[in-house]
């Protein structure tokens, strides 16, 4: 009876949890690793064998020993088989005029390496470069400057994400655009008129 007390009572530590992209970031409560793995892929939708790291490092926790040193709030980050620990990208401290030198002919070979440093650049680019990043190939992309085939795959998404998004924002200026020039050319009407009829 009192070992059942104090498993019911252990109610274990809380844990924020995350996936290799840091997103999203989740809340999980705790006593075992066990415990955790299985909470954490719930959560976060993560299906076969997992690995749990710590967020900041990359340390591997795979014993419930280094597990029940873990600080409460610890950062983990879960890793499917095939992923591995990254550190987190530089914070996006950039202006338009950093791209300046990439704008107008900048290859796709030279934008990608521009762009695995720092992801926040795609935000900042032009249609041309978006389009260039939207139709690439990653296979033969991958074959030739950059091994990792799932950044390639995830940048032509995102790529081809924002461009849509800038053309719905040009379509909605031209419009709004053209509202303006017909609501000025209806006043210019209206004054000549009054001013006739005075």
């Amino acid at each position: 009876m009192e070992e059942a007390n104090n498993e019911t009572g252990n109610t274990g530590h809380p844990f924020k949890v995350t996936t290799v992209s840091r997103e999203p970031l989740k809340g999980v409560v705790a006593t075992t690793l066990q415990d955790l793995t299985t909470k954490a892929a719930k959560k976060l939708d993560i299906e076969g064998n997992i690995t749990v790291v710590l967020e900041a490092d990359g340390t591997e926790i795979d014993d419930d020993e280094y597990f029940a040193t873990l600080e409460p709030h610890t950062s983990l980050m879960i890793l499917k088989m095939d992923e591995k620990w990254l550190p987190p990208a530089p914070p996006c401290r950039l202006s338009f005029d950093e791209l300046d030198d990439g704008k107008g002919g900048q290859e796709l070979v030279g934008l990608v390496d521009k762009l695995k440093h720092n992801l926040c650049h795609v935000s900042l680019l032009g249609g041309p470069e978006l389009e260039l990043l939207s139709d690439m190939d990653p296979d033969s992309l991958a074959d030739i400057t950059f091994p990792d085939k799932v950044f390639l795959e995830q940048l032509k998404e995102a790529s081809g994400r924002y461009l849509i998004e800038k053309r719905q924002a040009q379509d909605a200026m031209d419009l709004l655009k053209l509202y303006h020039e017909k609501e000025s050319l209806e006043n210019q009407t209206n004054e000549k008129f009054l001013n006739k009829t005075d």
